[in-house]
């Protein structure tokens, strides 16, 4: 079993996902940056770039300012060649719009961090 530290607990690799989950529907950023990399790849519509952790917690305050999150729910999980894991979810917001979210989290050590985040307007 893989274990990945999370703040003071520990959880295996399904959990890591389901935190980042619980954090992209409550719009809680904190919760998510908690489990970014040093610099994140971070895709907004068609606003692409790789900003350091403070910046990209910054982009998706913006972003979930703008975009109040209403549903979350995870409808795909897997593993890539680069052996990367990803999940691929649907985000509904309370202003009608909805998103496909793509996360992919790789392995540091003990710990899985998200290297990886795209919001596509669906």
């Amino acid at each position: 079993m893989v274990i990945l530290a999370m703040g003071s607990a520990k959880a295996s690799l399904p959990e890591i996902f389901d935190e980042i989950a619980l954090g992209i529907k409550s719009g809680d950023v904190k919760m998510l940056s908690k489990n970014f990399n040093t610099s994140i790849d971070l895709t907004i519509g068609t606003v692409e770039n790789t900003y350091s952790k403070a910046q990209a917690e910054q982009v998706l305050r913006d972003f979930f300012n703008g975009n109040k999150p209403t549903s979350f729910n995870i409808i795909h999980q897997g593993l890539s060649k680069e052996g990367a894991k990803y999940a691929i979810g649907t985000l509904t917001t309370a202003q009608g719009k909805s998103y496909r979210v793509y996360l992919y989290v790789k392995q540091l050590g003990s710990l899985y961090q998200i290297n990886e985040l795209r919001f596509m307007q669906e």
